[in-house]
């Protein structure tokens, strides 16, 4: 285990420590929003503190734990993306998906190939390597981009809407980039002449992912809905439907040889846009928006608002679970810190990736898009790197990445997460008051669906 007791440290203290933390996030909330600081750079500064750099009370050594240190990113990952998913209310044959998609497919791709060749023309990486770095680095992050959070409903803000869905679009995205790094460094079978990738890792594994995770959710709430309004069966445990789903469907996307990420995101959308199938005599209740006049029986139970009750339940059940893995993960991250080596091109590598490489590959990713260069430069800065990157440098490492190259992986991927935790949670409060003044006085702009 890589939590190392310190020999003065017992399990009260230890519960002392946590729950003092966890407190003070509460009453400093506010408070941390006024110096423009984030919840995930304290969490960073407290991991690094009871890291080995510090006290040595946790010693999440990736080298020695890279296959727990991946169960526990791989988790905050799936409790984030099905939150978005139920997070996002635009219809999905709505115009404003296309921002997301291109950048959480073109623009990665772009990311990918640009990151890959500074890794072999910059730092002298094999192009397995590289390719590797590309894959790790590309992904956007949706459980830190706390500050850019996209407004749950029909009509969210744009830019915090493409920033969403991107998040959570490219985590899975990327996995066929990290197969393809992989496979060059015959970490992975790539078939004779690509054609398991081509087919299985990035066809079958974008599209199944998607369609199964749509089909399973659907399938599990209208019975759940149907059991509720016509039975008055299945009541409560809202929160056993929310991790259930989860579960269900990234495990059978897994299975399958899908992308279990995009099953479990596609498993979000498709939960929140259950219809109601009102019983013939009933009517609709007098609701308010915060579901708080009616007991949870009468909505759990009515025909004309059992899904909507169920989906706001395990929505306020999974927003909760995402701080807590948010906390979880940053904690790790900044425990971790100590075991990336100091490299010298840290110094021009991590400003090229922020300042140039993200830029550009959003710029060239959205050519075309009715967008102007207010937003194209934000989302474009806003390329928030996380536990997406983590994950996959530890996915890489069980896949049997070690030695010099683990090393190297381990120094960059942590090194990018850290900075970008702290330079984005510093700029986020201001860029997006900055932008927010400047939307206001222009005339808003409502794409077709």
């Amino acid at each position: 285990m890589f939590i190392r007791w310190h020999a003065h440290m017992s399990d009260p203290i230890w519960s002392l420590l946590v729950g003092a933390l966890l407190i003070a996030m509460v009453l400093a909330g506010s408070a941390l929003a006024r110096i423009f600081l984030t919840s995930a750079m304290i969490y960073l500064g407290i991991g690094y503190v009871i890291g080995p750099a510090w006290l040595g009370l946790m010693a999440p050594d990736p080298g020695n734990h890279a296959n727990l240190l991946e169960q526990v990113a791989e988790v905050a990952l799936l409790i984030s993306l099905f939150t978005v998913g139920l997070r996002m209310g635009v219809p999905i044959f709505d115009r404003r998906w296309m921002l997301s998609l291109r950048l959480a497919f073109i623009s990665m791709s772009i990311t990918v190939g640009l990151i890959a060749m500074v890794g072999a023309w910059g730092l002298g990486l094999s192009w397995g390597a590289a390719v590797l770095l590309g894959g790790i680095l590309a992904p956007t992050d949706p459980v830190l981009a706390s500050g850019v959070k996209t407004e749950r409903g029909a009509d969210p803000d744009s830019l915090r809407f493409s920033l969403a869905g991107e998040g959570a679009l490219n985590d899975g995205t990327a996995l066929p980039f990290v197969l393809l790094g992989l496979g060059l460094l015959d970490k992975h079978a790539l078939g004779t002449h690509m054609l398991h990738w081509w087919s299985v890792d990035l066809l079958w594994s974008t599209v199944g992912g998607l369609a199964m995770g749509a089909a399973l959710s659907s399938v599990i709430g209208r019975l759940i809905v149907h059991l509720r309004t016509r039975h008055q069966q299945a009541l409560g445990l809202d929160e056993f439907v929310s991790l259930g789903i989860v579960a269900v469907t990234y495990g059978v996307a897994q299975l399958c040889h899908a992308s279990g990420f995009l099953a479990v995101f596609a498993a979000g959308l498709a939960l929140q846009r259950i219809k109601e199938r009102p019983r013939e005599g009933t009517t609709a209740l007098n609701m308010p928006p915060n579901f708080s006049r009616h007991a949870y029986g009468v909505l759990a139970t009515h025909s004309h608002h059992a899904s909507a009750a169920m989906t706001h339940a395990v929505h306020g059940f999974n927003g909760q679970l995402e701080r807590l893995a948010e906390l979880t993960m940053v904690l790790l991250v900044g425990a971790m810190l100590p075991y990336a080596t100091p490299w010298d091109v840290l110094g021009w590598f991590i400003p090229l990736l922020f300042v140039v490489i993200r830029p550009v590959a959003v710029f060239a990713g959205t050519l075309g898009e009715p967008i102007g260069l207010p937003q194209r430069a934000m989302i474009g800065w806003f390329g928030i790197r996380g536990i997406g990157s983590v994950f996959y440098l530890l996915f890489a490492m069980r896949l049997g990445v070690s030695g010099a190259l683990a090393q190297q992986l381990l120094t960059l991927t942590l090194a990018s997460v850290a900075t970008s935790i702290l330079i984005h949670g510093v700029t986020v409060r201001p860029l997006l008051r900055w932008y927010i003044r400047r939307i206001a006085t222009q005339a808003p702009i409502t794409p077709s669906t």
